[in-house]
């Protein structure tokens, strides 16, 4: 696909002021730096790191049985959940197998809004919109009209208060203050809808701000102002860092249609007890997944760093796995990897090596998350 063709966000002039270099990512225009991948990723360590992620997915359930229809729709028990919570789950498909990570929100008694990667948007919603026959709910992808900014990193809570008391904005700063970890609080920012979510995907403190498209540049440039030098506008290079430290799966890398959830580490999302018949169960449930493999974490010293699709060896140099995802840690400053491999070699502590061109890089298989930000 050539550079013309690629889908642009709202803030694509201000990335090309702003120096980003560019790639495509799953059909989009994205900034993948603006100026080193080091020195973005220890921003978003440090003080503050400013994404645009527009190019995600924004579907929203409208109505007596939203909760009902994503119930059936995704894996986890959604129609429990509190006005204001946020929760992690999957869309899975007819054999158990992961279609898609999302985060879903509820906004309301009746309005739910869920969030899809952006390389599986179009599939995600047209299947959410499916599996949502039969039941009283309207179904309605804004994912076009709607911009997300996340702000990230130990200074992000400041700015973005700071932010809300601009006379542009209309929030509760008191429950603004006392927003937790996946939580989510509606406001008004130019006199539209504003979502300000305490999400993210960097391992960090952080928030995700939902408001359509025509506010996207006013808001990118009052986070910019508010922050000052505490704030740096990152791609989607150290993104990709940021959530390997913090030992968050990648979509397409560490999850697929072709793997279960009970392999990568996510049997606790599948809902089999608190709900009834939703699609993916009945090929997941009771199914022996002991033989199958499993997603580690591993570390290993010095600076060559483990890729995706490098092969893993036990210490006789038989191959059990591949590395899903690999980088040489910014913060931590050693080599870090996540890949699949034979469950007998899954335990922390064990010893394992990584075919890195040719070379061997001996590995420890470790606990995740790598990295993890002082509370």
């Amino acid at each position: 696909m050539s550079a013309d063709e690629l889908l642009r966000t709202p803030l694509q002039e201000v990335h090309q002021e702003l120096g980003a270099s560019f790639t495509d990512f799953a059909g989009w225009n994205m900034p993948v730096r603006y100026t080193s991948d080091k020195a973005e990723h220890a921003a978003v360590r440090d003080s503050a790191g400013q994404f645009d992620l527009s190019h995600m997915g924004e579907v929203f359930f409208t109505g007596p049985q939203a909760g009902e229809a994503l119930d059936y729709a995704l894996a986890g028990k959604l129609s429990s959940m509190q006005i204001g919570r946020a929760k992690y789950t999957l869309l899975l498909n007819d054999q158990g197998g992961i279609i898609d990570d999302l985060i879903v929100y509820r906004l309301s008694e009746d309005e739910f809004m869920t969030v899809p990667n952006a390389g599986n948007r179009l599939v995600d919603a047209e299947q959410l919109v499916k599996r949502a026959e039969g039941f009283d709910v309207k179904v309605e992808d804004q994912s076009e009209q709607t911009a997300l900014v996340a702000v990230q990193g130990p200074k992000s809570a400041d700015i973005v208060e700071e932010f809300a008391k601009s006379d542009e904005v209309e929030v509760d700063l008191d429950e603004l203050a006392e927003l937790k970890y996946y939580r989510i609080l509606e406001g008004t920012y130019q006199g539209k809808r504003l979502l300000i979510a305490r999400t993210g995907y960097t391992g960090e403190d952080g928030f995700e701000l939902y408001v359509p498209n025509e506010s996207a540049v006013d808001l990118w440039k009052a986070m910019e102002t508010i922050g000052g030098e505490g704030i740096l506008p990152c791609g989607l290079a150290c993104r990709d860092s940021l959530r390997l430290e913090a030992g968050m799966p990648l979509y397409g890398n560490e999850l697929s249609e072709d793997l279960f959830p009970a392999q990568a580490g996510l049997g606790r999302v599948v809902a089999f007890k608190s709900k009834d018949d939703f699609v993916g169960r009945e090929a997941l449930e009771g199914k022996d997944f002991s033989d199958m493999p499993v997603l580690v974490g591993m570390t290993a010293e010095g600076r060559r760093a483990a890729r995706a699709g490098y092969s893993i060896k036990d210490e006789s140099g038989t191959e059990i796995g591949h590395v899903s995802s690999g980088a040489l840690s910014p913060t931590l400053g050693y080599p870090i990897a996540l890949g699949y491999v034979d469950p007998k070699f899954a335990e922390p502590g064990t010893k394992l090596e990584i075919d890195v061109r040719g070379k061997t890089l001996p590995a420890t298989v470790v606990n995740l998350p790598f990295y993890s930000r002082e509370k």
